[in-house]
């Protein structure tokens, strides 16, 4: 059950799907108070209160490097106290939040990466570690107390996940039909 719970507050914080469908083809808006372009590198760096847009996505962040390798793939490198993100799901008026020390996007296999004192709300609902790693392709996530390679810390480093059940209708109420009729169990053949 603690699975099925964690599975399905990871579909609902983290999965693509829910993001709003447009943003991804709006264009990108990046704020800052100094830029350094690198043309000879394929690197531009972003400094002083960074600000991206691209949609109802809206990224804060101290500093940003983007480098774009020979096939125009962009890898993203966020930093700042903390790097802070929000956008919208797609079809309902919910928004989906996260803040970590460090984010970082590879835009090559659709990889996010939060790293330090990592979090991910979505309504009342939380997600937290210190590492989270989000494969947008694949639709896994993966928390941890500590990144790849290393070890979490005593006393620490462990991952939280906040869950709110669905409330209740009030007394007097009526009750909303179920989405879809319950499945139905089958019976265990070893058992009678």
């Amino acid at each position: 059950m603690k699975h099925l719970a964690a599975a399905a507050l990871l579909a609902l914080v983290l999965a693509p799907a829910h993001a709003e469908r447009g943003d991804r083809e709006k264009e990108i808006v990046v704020g800052a108070d100094r830029l350094t372009a690198d043309d000879a590198n394929r690197t531009s760096t972003f400094e002083g209160n960074v600000v991206v847009t691209q949609g109802t996505m809206r990224m804060t962040a101290g500093k940003v490097v983007v480098k774009e390798d020979a096939q125009r793939h962009k890898f993203y490198v966020a930093s700042g106290s903390p790097v802070t993100f929000r956008q919208k799901r797609d079809k309902v008026d919910e928004w989906v939040e996260g803040f970590a020390e460090r984010a970082e996007f590879d835009d090559r296999d659709d990889v996010l990466k939060l790293y330090n004192k990592a979090l991910v709300k979505s309504n009342q609902n939380e997600l937290a570690g210190d590492f989270i790693s989000y494969d947008m392709k694949r639709e896994v996530a993966e928390v941890s107390g500590a990144p790849p390679g290393k070890s979490a810390p005593a006393n620490a480093g462990r991952v939280k996940v906040i869950i709110l059940p669905p409330k209740k209708a009030a007394e007097g109420e009526e009750k909303k039909a179920p989405a879809a009729p319950p499945l139905p169990l089958k019976s265990d053949p070893g058992k009678s």
